[in-house]
């Protein structure tokens, strides 16, 4: 007997909250074995190459319309090298827990930011409320550390690198909006992942430390498994589920996952990677999610 609608919609979407929690773990597990560049591209590559083949089997190739390809490349750099690379390298310097509470809790106020910035969409005064709680969520975080001398410079250019990739995700989405006009949203998907994954391959390879070793694939098995759960859950099992919810749930209910995710990440950097979350911490990530909160309500 096949499961109501509404039972298979709620399964996958406790899916893609441990995948896209637990993701954060796995890119700080296999950046800290391979060069961030050349994981990260293979990667993206690959998933972009899976798409486009899955798209000509069924009979749907992607035509990008010439007009557009200048925009899309744009897009493509911003989404994968720029955004990837800068929060990867971040990444090995804070924690993963720590790492996904900034990403989602920036995230919606970050697009409604640049949405208006574009004449996309209006900046309210809830949305300045969000920012400032956001504000104080990260001052709660960093202040007390930093009043008494004991934070690291390292960590701040991590938690800066988070931030910055972010943004520049975020920028490129929003700027990627028009271009759905013309194409379906997994066809723009597909080409962003495959030309996103070209450049940053080739960027790493011609200047990232150790990348052209790495490229020998003789990797270590923590590194593999980091890999393969990133390409298949990750890039391309959870972001089918994420298109199919948006169509049938919309993009307000679908977006309370970056309330859930940032805690099954934190959980389990605790669990399975002895990560240490203290009371002043728990308090900034509370803070900054409630910002989060406050940009996504209607």
């Amino acid at each position: 007997m096949p499961l109501p609608p509404l039972v298979v919609q709620r399964g996958l979407f406790l899916f893609l909250c441990l995948v896209w929690g637990t993701n954060w773990l796995a890119m700080k597990a296999g950046t800290a074995e391979v060069p961030p560049g050349i994981f990260s591209g293979l990667r993206w590559t690959v998933a972009g190459a899976l798409l486009l083949g899955f798209l000509a089997l069924r009979g749907d190739p992607v035509r990008v319309p010439p007009r557009l390809w200048g925009r899309i490349i744009w897009v493509s750099v911003l989404m994968i090298p720029a955004n990837a690379v800068i929060m990867l390298y971040g990444l090995r310097h804070v924690p993963s827990g720590l790492a996904a509470v900034l990403n989602s809790a920036l995230t919606p106020i970050a697009m409604v930011g640049f949405a208006a910035m574009l004449g996309q969409e209006r900046f309210s005064r809830r949305h300045l409320g969000a920012l400032a709680v956001g504000v104080v969520g990260v001052l709660v975080l960093y202040g007390p550390k930093a009043a008494v001398g004991s934070l690291q410079t390292l960590e701040i250019l991590g938690a800066a690198g988070v931030v910055i990739g972010n943004l520049a995700y975020c920028y490129s989405s929003v700027s990627a909006r028009p271009l759905m006009r013309a194409l379906p949203p997994v066809h723009l998907v597909a080409v962003t992942n495959f030309i996103g994954g070209a450049v940053l391959l080739v960027l790493a390879l011609a200047f990232e430390p150790g990348a052209l070793a790495a490229a020998r694939l003789d990797w270590p098995p923590i590194a593999w498994a980091s890999w393969w759960y990133l390409l298949l859950p990750a890039s391309l099992g959870a972001t089918i589920i994420y298109f199919r919810l948006m169509r049938d749930w919309g993009a307000g209910r679908v977006g309370s996952y970056a309330f859930i995710s940032p805690v099954v990440a934190v959980l389990f950097g605790i669990l399975v990677a002895g990560e240490q979350v203290g009371g002043i911490d728990a308090l900034g990530m509370a803070l900054m999610l409630a910002a989060a909160v406050l940009a996504l309500r209607k």
